[in-house]
């Protein structure tokens, strides 16, 4: 029966009790230092927003951009685990050091607002198929 209980991924039982498996956190400790950790990154991002759109040259505004900005944070509101939510973050300050730094190109920065700009056509038959 112990081998069936490994192999299903329960705890294994060492003499009739169960060996309990810490899980240790990745950055923060508590529901209160992820909070802050999110809110840090919300902010950075935020202010970085007027350099972003100087640097990359988009056909979006500000309004716009940080209106993107609290949608794909809210879509993550419902996170609960510490871990996971560090590892958001982690992957948000690494995407926010990208843009900053110039890594991207400006298609990959316009990839937030595949679904909410419209892109200009410009080749012949488009816009004969247009009329």
């Amino acid at each position: 029966m112990s081998s069936l209980a490994s192999a299903s991924g329960l705890a294994p039982r060492v003499a009739g009790t169960m060996i309990r498996r810490e899980v240790t956190p990745l950055l923060s400790s508590s529901k209160r230092e992820v909070r802050l950790r999110v809110l840090n990154l919300y902010r950075s991002w935020y202010r970085q927003i007027p350099h972003i759109l100087m640097d990359y040259d988009v056909p979006v505004d500000q309004d716009k951009c940080r209106a993107k900005l609290k949608e794909i944070f809210m879509a993550n509101r419902d996170v609960k685990d510490i871990r996971a939510i560090d590892m958001l973050v982690a992957k948000g300050q690494m995407e926010l050091r990208e843009t900053i730094e110039v890594w991207k190109q400006k298609t990959h920065f316009m990839a937030f607002f595949r679904d909410s700009v419209q892109v200009k056509k410009t080749d012949f038959m488009s816009k004969f198929l247009d009329q």
